[in-house]
């Protein structure tokens, strides 16, 4: 009913920036909180409420910067200063209420983020 679809991603240097997008498909939905997440473990990296509140990991601190666009259902990740600690599969995830009455936990097909120092 409801489908995450991600962009972006790939190989950067140490120092370097990417971008990560990542848009909700479906009818009948509303968005709640989005967010990233790495690694098969699903580690938070940010998130962001639909008022607009971010949370980030210590970690990307300082570095990293989430957004969103809620008349697109799309989330952003701009990934500044990269280092090769932040490598790994970065996955897109939504809150999302389906208007037939469903709380739904959505996740993106993942994308990966390699560093080289």
């Amino acid at each position: 009913q409801v489908q995450l679809v991600q962009s972006g991603g790939g190989e950067v240097q140490t120092g370097g920036s990417l971008r990560l997008s990542c848009a909700a498909s479906g009818s009948s939905f509303t968005i709640s909180d989005m967010g990233w997440y790495r690694g098969m473990a699903r580690v938070l990296v940010a998130t962001i409420s639909s008022d607009g509140s971010r949370r980030y990991a210590d970690s990307v601190k300082g570095r990293f910067t989430i957004s969103r666009d809620n008349a697109k259902n799309a989330v952003y990740l701009q990934m500044n200063s990269l280092k090769p600690e932040d490598t790994g599969v970065y996955y897109c995830n939504a809150d999302a209420y389906v208007w037939t009455g469903h709380d739904l936990d959505v996740w993106g097909q993942g994308t990966q983020v390699t560093v080289s120092s």
